[in-house]
């Protein structure tokens, strides 16, 4: 088996796609221009948007090939990402790396690869890439077109990113408002309340004047704990918000996401909900990444034949609700050292049941976006007996 390339500053590059939190499944209509614009300026029939992350090739979108997703050491792309401005493959069907894959021997016998590496802050998230079953040579000027394009992909997802940080911001300055809102009830029913009493004396008093201003205060302060409460119930979800997901919905992205691999590699793959918390909200801060990580460095250990579950359940409290995400294979297992070395940070990667190459990234990656979260991990294994990676993720109610 070929060594597969792996950029030198892998985890860095990892970490920064991570802090794009990214749905791979929901990007087609975002990218769709730009990926036919690749492949008219190229003259080819196909062109690709990739994003790369630990095990999987996403094609987040395409032009010309119905395809969404593949096995990272499959990929062209993987050599894009690692250095240089373009990576150019003449023709593959004669070039002993890639001569063997299923899109060169099967349809859609692709012959001609070009691609540009995503840059982001030095590091490369993926590659727009454009590709064909003829042989091809791109002019300078088309590559530096396709460059530029490249760029503008990037650029685009720079501002998703903030518009979704800007979304969150505003989230948080509604909840301080109703905050705020909350903070002065107290102080206003304890002026209403003062205001009753010295009404009451007033009456015994005579205070005629007196009497009409309080009576005044007292009207005007009912009036903003009306407002108050109207602060405070109003903005109550009907609906889930734009940074947030629920088990119904996580479920249906997983198998939307990963069913497909499982299929390839002839694995049973299983998700478990609690409908009674199914339509219970939580964040959807870097979940899909933590999720889909676990998932796929399952069906890396999971042979043919095997099963993968995962469980996703939504345990309530008083203070705050914890998601708690389990993920069970049948591969081989660890001991209590290899599990030890993963907690700790210090594992090594290791290959899967079908040779695939481990690039060592995935569980760290998990543990700290974990860890970012205030979550927790634990793994439930042995030797033979598979593994369990339980996540516990706090939210706040």
């Amino acid at each position: 088996m070929l060594n597969t390339p792996v950029p030198t500053n892998e985890m860095d590059r990892l970490m920064d796609l991570s802090e794009f939190d990214i749905d791979y499944s929901s990007q087609q209509d975002n990218f769709k221009d730009l990926a036919k614009l690749a492949a008219k300026v190229a003259g080819t029939k196909i062109s690709l948007v990739n994003l790369i992350d630990t095990f999987t090739q996403w094609t987040i979108s395409n032009h010309g090939l119905d395809i969404d997703q593949m096995d990272r050491t499959d990929s062209v792309c993987q050599y894009t990402i690692v250095d240089g401005d373009h990576f150019e493959v003449e023709d593959l069907k004669n070039d002993e790396r890639f001569k063997d894959k299923f899109y060169v021997v099967d349809e859609p016998n692709l012959r001609y690869y070009f691609g540009v590496p995503l840059k982001n802050e030095g590091h490369n998230l993926g590659a727009l890439c454009v590709l064909d079953k003829d042989l091809h040579t791109l002019s300078p000027e088309k590559i530096e077109l396709l460059k530029i394009i490249a760029d503008e992909i990037v650029n685009r997802l720079k501002a998703f990113k903030a518009i979704n940080n800007l979304k969150s911001k505003l989230h948080e300055a509604n909840e301080s408002q109703k905050k705020v809102a909350h903070d002065i009830r107290g102080p206003l029913g304890g002026i209403i309340g003062l205001a009753q009493i010295i009404s009451e004396q007033g009456h015994e008093n005579k205070l005629d004047e007196v009497l009409e201003f309080i009576n005044l205060i007292h009207k005007s302060g009912n009036s903003i704990l009306e407002l108050a409460d109207e602060i405070l119930s109003a903005d109550k979800p009907k609906a889930l918000k734009s940074d947030e997901l629920n088990v119904m919905m996580l479920k249906d992205k997983l198998d939307k996401l990963y069913a497909p691999q499982a299929r390839n590699k002839h694995i049973s793959f299983v998700i478990n909900i609690d409908p009674e918390t199914a339509t219970t909200p939580f964040s959807k801060n870097k979940l899909l990444q933590i999720v889909g990580n676990l998932v796929s460095n399952a069906m890396k250990f999971t042979p043919a034949g095997g099963k993968i579950t995962v469980d996703l359940n939504m345990l309530l409290g008083d203070v705050q609700n914890i998601l708690q995400i389990k993920v069970s294979d049948m591969g081989v297992g660890m001991d209590k050292v290899a599990v030890d070395a993963i907690i700790s940070g210090t594992a090594s990667s290791t290959n899967g049941t079908g040779g695939e190459q481990g690039y060592g990234f995935g569980l760290a990656l998990v543990k700290h976006l974990i860890e970012s979260l205030r979550g927790s991990l634990q793994i439930h294994s042995s030797p033979g007996n598979g593994a369990t990676f339980e996540v516990n993720l706090p939210q706040d109610k």
